[in-house]
Order: C-alpha cells, then sequence, then structure tokens
C-alpha cells in the first residue's frame, strides 16, 4: 500500500500532511574551517575550545567528562541515515563508553529539539532542505555547524530507463509536457493526468509547484517511504511500466532500477524565497552535520568525535547496495563498514 509508513526495522514520524516548509540553500559559512576537523585535525586530548562557527563564540569542550552521558542521535527516514547513526553508535559505545540512543525524527523536528539539548546530533543534513526557522537555531547559536560530512547528493526526478525507450522524447524534460506520455504514468488516482511519485510527505520538496509552472499534466502522489517507493519500483519494473518520482543520488535504488535522472531547467526565481514559485531543478548538495552546542559541555569528547566524524560518497555508496538491494540490516552493514576501514574511523579518536 502506497500509505504505508515504515522503513526497515522501524516507523517514521513523519506528518501525515505535506510539510509546508519552503527549501533553503544554506550558506555554509563555516564549512572550509571545518574541513580540517573532519579529516582528524582536533586533538581530542589538548583542545578544549571548539572552532567557532556561523559569527558564533566557539564553545567550551568539556573533555572531562566520564563516558557516562546518554547520547542521542537523530535518525531521519532514508538509507543513509539508518547506517550512519548505526556506525556512530557502535563507534562511540565501544570507543568513548557512552550508551547511545538512537531517536527517530523527521528533518522537520530535529534542530528544534537540537537546540534545547533533547537530540545531541545529526549526521546527514541536506543544504536544500533547511528552511529559515531551522537556519534559526544555527544562526542564534543553539545549533552547531559541524562541518562538512563528505558525501555530494543530488535531489531530483528519476524516470525507469525503459521508459526512455518507450518515450524516446523524454530524452528532454519537455517530453513531460506531451498528454499521451502523461497518460502511460496515470493511474486510477490521478485520472488523465500522469503520476509523479513523492516520497515521505515531510521531506522537503517542492515537486508540486515545478509540476504547476512548468505546464505539465502530471499529478503528485506520496508513497510514504523510501521503503514503500522501492517496492512501488520494484513492482512497476516487473511490468515493464513506466515510474517518474523523487528520488536522489547516492542511493542504491536507483543503480538496482537503472532509474536516470532527468535535467529540469535552471529555476527562474530563488525556491527558498518563492517556492510556489518555483520552476526548476533541486541543487546539488555538499551533506554537512550539525549538534547541539550543548554537546560541547556535555561531553566534549563525543562532540569532538562529531566534528571528525567523516563519510565520503563512495562510503555511501558501499554500504547502500547492500541495505537497499539485499535488504542487509543497516546495523549489519554499519558494523561491515566499521571493520572494513579502521584506518579512517580510527582517526577520528585520535
Amino acid at each position: 500500500m502506497l500509505e504505508t509508513r515504515t522503513f526497515g526495522a522501524f516507523i517514521t514520524k513523519g506528518e501525515n500532511m505535506r510539510s509546508s516548509k519552503k527549501l533553503l540553500v544554506v550558506g555554509l559559512v563555516a564549512v572550509g574551517s571545518l574541513i580540517g576537523a573532519a579529516c582528524g585535525g582536533i586533538d581530542t586530548a589538548s583542545d578544549t575550545t571548539a572552532a567557532a562557527t556561523d559569527g558564533c563564540a566557539a564553545p567550551e569542550v568539556n573533555l572531562d567528562a566520564t563516558g557516562t552521558e546518554t547520547i542521542k542521535i537523530a535518525r531521519n527516514n532514508w538509507s543513509a541515515s539508518a547506517v550512519e547513526v548505526e556506525i556512530v553508535k557502535q563507534l562511540i559505545e565501544k570507543n568513548l563508553g557512552n550508551p547511545v540512543e538512537i531517536v527517530d525524527i523527521d528533518e522537520n523536528a530535529m534542530f528544534a529539539g537540537m537546540s534545547s539539548g533533547d537530540i545531541d546530533a545529526s549526521v546527514e543534513v541536506w543544504p536544500s532542505g533547511v528552511v529559515a526557522d531551522e537556519q534559526a537555531f544555527i544562526d542564534d547559536c543553539s545549533v552547531t555547524n559541524m562541518g562538512d560530512l563528505g558525501a555530494v547528493g543530488k535531489i531530483g526526478w528519476f524516470v525507469s530507463d525503459y521508459a526512455l525507450t518507450q518515450f524516446p522524447q523524454l530524452s528532454s524534460w519537455e517530453g513531460l509536457k506531451d498528454p499521451e506520455v502523461a497518460k502511460a504514468f496515470a493511474t486510477a488516482a490521478t485520472g488523465d493526468n500522469g503520476r509523479f511519485l513523492g516520497m515521505d510527505p515531510s521531506f522537503s520538496q517542492y515537486d508540486e509547484a515545478i509540476i504547476a509552472n512548468l505546464g505539465l499534466p502530471f499529478q503528485v502522489q506520496f508513497s510514504g517511504s523510501e521503503a514503500a517507493t522501492q517496492a512501488e519500483i520494484s513492482a512497476l519494473s516487473a511490468e515493464q511500466k513506466p515510474v517518474l518520482l523523487y528520488y536522489w543520488s547516492p542511493s542504491g535504488a536507483v543503480g538496482k532500477y537503472n532509474l536516470k535522472n532527468i535535467a529540469l531547467p535552471a529555476p527562474t526565481v530563488d525556491c527558498a524565497v518563492d517556492g510556489a514559485k518555483c520552476d526548476g531543478d533541486y541543487p546539488e548538495d555538499l551533506l554537512f552535520k550539525i549538534a547541539s552546542t550543548k554537546l560541547a559541555a556535555k561531553d566534549g569528547k563525543v562532540f569532538n568525535f562529531f566534528q571528525k566524524f567523516a563519510l565520503t560518497t563512495d562510503d555511501q555508496l558501499s554500504f547502500l547496495g547492500p541495505v537497499d538491494i539485499d535488504k542487509v540490516d543497516p546495523a549489519t552493514a554499519a558494523s561491515d563498514w566499521i571493520a572494513a576501514n579502521e584506518a579512517t574511523w580510527s582517526t577520528w579518536f585520535s
């Protein structure tokens, strides 16, 4: 069923109605100064002051913490997040001794939780999904920008590869204007309009505005989760029925189902400022990390660990395939990555 909210072994807490948030590409002012930290530039044995970020005073780092405080990590409703939080949990518990609690929370709510100290960190934030109300928590210094994750992401419109053979006009986005093409993507719920398969309604997106402003005969229908979208792609692929959908790269599913990105035109407006008039493609995202500023005092060693924590796009692809395609449990995928990459993660504790 397309309304399922399950993802792997856990249930998301996204709202059942679409988020009204507008997209904002965040200016990562301090990313350059933090790249060194992500690559191992902070010495947790001696540095008691974190690097200043985004115009905020550098927080005092408590290196005398005993490792008994529970660390609460935000898990969002997508595969990479599920694996990354397991990597964090396993490494912190084994090397620093802190118990780690994984908190299922959508990206709309985690900034407020981090500001209050109820959530300690998130290790994968997509800049194009950060809205002004969330950026305000970074600006008021209650949430700290911890620097680049190291991976590059791209949200976009994807289509099944066989659809390009069935409809050669889809070599350009303008082929979507053809009513006969749209009918091939239609469902009982969309009538003569084609279906655009959205995902979790709480995700940052402006597909309805793009469709309206480009004059495309399509209608958004939400699957409810990444897992539900994958199930739908699998079912349609088995029957060679075309699908147009919201997805992102890197992801195992894009490779498994050979999905092709349809390049949309560059928007003529700033979609972050006027989302209702958005008429173009999603930007490329340099993924970054955030933490509660209170974490520096709560446990400075953990705070420094998050500043050094880094995963490349290739790292993500190495575990997204097993999770998305082979249905490996995220905790197992994390353990496998840790076993194969000690030379990388050991520097996060040096």
